[in-house]
């Protein structure tokens, strides 16, 4: 729509006014400890729908007879990691970190000026003061903190899926949310020695999903590839999932709680940087995640002729993955080359798995640890970080995930078992472990009514 000439001329002398004029808007400490724990809040909300996510993804790549069994141990890893998180987790990871380690202190909870503010019978000014000087509702951030160590413990679930009995896979989430995740959190979101050695990773390539990672890989290797996965000569047998329709949706909820995940690192939203920083946020994680598609895609069509939906939607979370650690990247460009890249190591190294015979149901460990790892070199390679430093930062996180992890599970092998027998293999968890069916008029059992 074109304005008159006066009508032009008389807006264009006030943009010139407008933009010689400078502009010194102040925001109040409680206008910022507002906005900055509603970001906490809600992008906490959009990190904890990704459980729905993994849950569904997970449920659509097993066997019809494992669904409700995978179901089962999503929802309740997530409630698990809260707990933990609560009576032990947090305080290890950002509580008088000391380096290496937070403090042991159990039940963390909201903070004096918080409680004094709730119970006093009149909020006065100094009240408020106290509580805006924090910039954030201290819970807030408790929670936003929280959904994340329910991600790592989400990825371990899917590639040990319909072999692993629950109650030994529950110790191990409790463990790994309560102790593991938060001591290597404490290295660089704690403050402690990565922190200070300059390593990055905005929100959690390394941290959170190559965690997850290995504790995945490290678990399959211990718990051994589901029976008839490989023949005697070692040729894979394909052991195709329930409902691929259901593993999209799963996929498209991780993209969208993913916002929430990439978005809330930014960790404020009470000021028009912290505006404009997220902004960019949200784009590179878009761009990342499809460019990882479409980068499976291809390259599956290239290898194999056909284009695999499974390899895709993995393409679409290692994309995702990869751009984690460096989202805040201004040049947009870069986020499609990283999430291309994640996308091609899903394609590349799932086939190498199954040379080396590690059994991993959903494609967690090339969508969450390689692309981890990658993502948390391209800040070092793309100049947003030292590269050294980066690598040394993995190989520390890695080195310490793999052991604890490996100790772990050999010590649950050893002691209460870690394995369904070959019956309940064979016959599914669903029946052997919870007596029921996800799907059960599709069952051997099911009646005509």
């Amino acid at each position: 729509m074109k304005l008159p000439g006066k009508l032009c001329a008389a807006a264009g002398g006030a943009l010139v006014l407008f933009a010689a004029t400078p502009v010194r808007a102040e925001i109040g400490a409680e206008t910022q400890f507002v906005f900055n724990s509603f970001s906490f809040l809600i992008h906490g909300v959009l990190v904890m729908f990704m459980a729905a996510g993994f849950a569904m993804l997970e449920a659509g790549l097993v066997r019809t007879k494992n669904t409700a069994t995978i179901c089962l141990k999503n929802i309740a890893l997530y409630s698990l990691a809260g707990l933990l998180y609560y009576l032990l987790g947090y305080s290890l990871m950002y509580t008088d970190v000391s380096g290496y380690i937070g403090s042991f202190s159990l039940f963390y909870n909201s903070s004096e000026a918080e409680l004094a503010l709730l119970n006093a019978e009149e909020a006065t000014a100094e009240h408020i003061a106290a509580v805006s000087g924090a910039g954030y509702s201290v819970m807030s951030d408790w929670f936003f903190q929280m959904v994340f160590v329910a991600t790592a413990a989400s990825i371990v679930s899917g590639t040990l899926a319909e072999r692993i009995k629950i109650w030994p896979f529950m110790i191990f989430i409790a463990v790994l949310t309560g102790i593991i995740y938060p001591i290597q959190g404490s290295w660089t979101w704690g403050g402690g020695w990565l922190a200070e050695m300059g390593f990055s990773d905005f929100a959690g390539s390394t941290i959170v999903h190559s965690v997850g990672g290995w504790a995945a890989l490290t678990g399959a290797i211990i718990l051994g590839a589901r029976r008839g996965r490989y023949d005697a000569d070692g040729r894979v047998r394909v052991l195709p999932g329930s409902n691929l329709p259901l593993a999209t949706l799963g996929t498209f909820i991780l993209w969208f709680g993913w916002f929430g995940f990439n978005g809330g690192s930014q960790l404020a939203l009470g000021s028009a940087l912290d505006v404009t920083a997220m902004a960019i946020v949200y784009v590179n994680t878009n761009l990342g995640a499809a460019a990882g598609v479409l980068a499976a895609m291809a390259l599956t069509q290239i290898l194999y002729k056909k284009i695999d939906l499974t390899l895709a939607l993995n393409g679409a979370i290692a994309g995702l993955v990869s751009i984690t650690a460096g989202p805040d990247l201004q040049n947009h460009a870069l986020a499609i080359v990283i999430g291309a890249v994640g996308g091609c190591l899903v394609v590349v190294v799932v086939p190498l798995l199954d040379r080396l015979r590690i059994d991993d149901v959903v494609g967690a460990i090339p969508a969450h640890l390689v692309a981890g790892v990658w993502g948390t070199l391209a800040v070092g390679i793309f100049g947003a970080g030292d590269l050294l430093t980066q690598i040394t930062g993995i190989i520390a996180i890695g080195a310490f995930a793999s052991a604890t992890s490996a100790a772990l599970w050999l010590a649950l092998k050893h002691t209460v078992g870690i394995r369904a027998n070959a019956e309940d293999e064979h016959q599914g968890l669903d029946q052997a472990e919870l007596g029921m069916e996800a799907y059960p008029e599709f069952g051997k059992g099911s009646q005509t009514i």
